[in-house]
């Protein structure tokens, strides 16, 4: 009989997806180069639009997470996600429209962001894949996948630290979207963390999040291959 894995600990299943923070996006040399100043206007405004692109994506994701998660607590939570970046209604605040604010404190203008017309095909192939994913893989895994949340903090502290010093043509009403999501990122991160740990219990489980978390990380590294490619293209 052939003999079945055990399961990892919860102490080294978390450590296990920590250590995929190497594959994380923030070592690309498009965030480099980012944040040391040396995007051009044009590149900085074609990350914000093709950004854009994965940000109006990310509630499509959950809600396809909450079509295939059987518990109504983990549901009544996760939601939240949508309301964040969608909003609750037409009046208040929402994710999407910070980032919309971004463009326009950019020099962007608003209809040529929602037209997605500066969409690069790699940057669309990989969040579409994205949602696919969401929408075809077991709940746990897709929650899996959103964590690189996990990683993302620090990132977006470098970021807008970055946006207030490199590049002061960017009005500072466009850092408000930053500003906001570093907190919101870390409770949804802790939370989603605490939905793999608890779930994912078997040996088969605990792979395929870690698949899961790896090929979202490779997602995004594409993303910046394609912004990256785009901007060596231009010069």
């Amino acid at each position: 009989m052939e003999k079945t894995t055990p399961p990892r600990t919860r102490q080294e299943f978390e450590a296990a997806l920590e250590a995929l923070s190497a594959h994380y996006w923030d070592k690309h040399p498009f965030h480099s180069r980012l944040h040391t100043g040396a995007l051009t206007q044009d590149e900085m405004r074609r990350w914000i639009a093709n950004r854009w692109y994965y940000q109006k994506c990310l509630p499509q994701k959950d809600a396809a997470i909450l079509a295939n998660c059987p518990d109504v607590k983990v549901r009544r939570r996760w939601v939240e996600r949508i309301h964040y970046q969608d909003g609750r209604d037409d009046t208040g605040s929402s994710g999407l429209e910070e980032w919309l604010t971004l463009a326009t404190a950019a020099g962007m203008k608003r209809a040529d962001v929602l037209d997605e017309r500066l969409v690069l095909p790699g940057v669309r192939f990989a969040t579409d894949a994205y949602v696919h994913f969401a929408r075809v893989r077991p709940w746990t895994e897709a929650v899996a996948a959103s964590l690189t949340e996990l990683f993302s903090p620090e990132l977006m502290r470098t970021r807008l630290t970055a946006l207030r010093d490199h590049y002061p043509w960017i009005h500072s009403s466009g850092h408000r979207y930053f500003d906001r999501r570093i907190e919101a990122a870390s409770s949804d991160a802790t939370h989603a963390r605490e939905l793999v740990l608890e779930n994912c219990t078997t040996r088969e489980q605990q792979d395929a999040a870690l698949a899961a978390l790896e090929f979202k990380c490779g997602l995004l590294w594409s993303m910046l291959d394609a912004l990256d490619r785009a901007g060596h293209e231009e010069g």
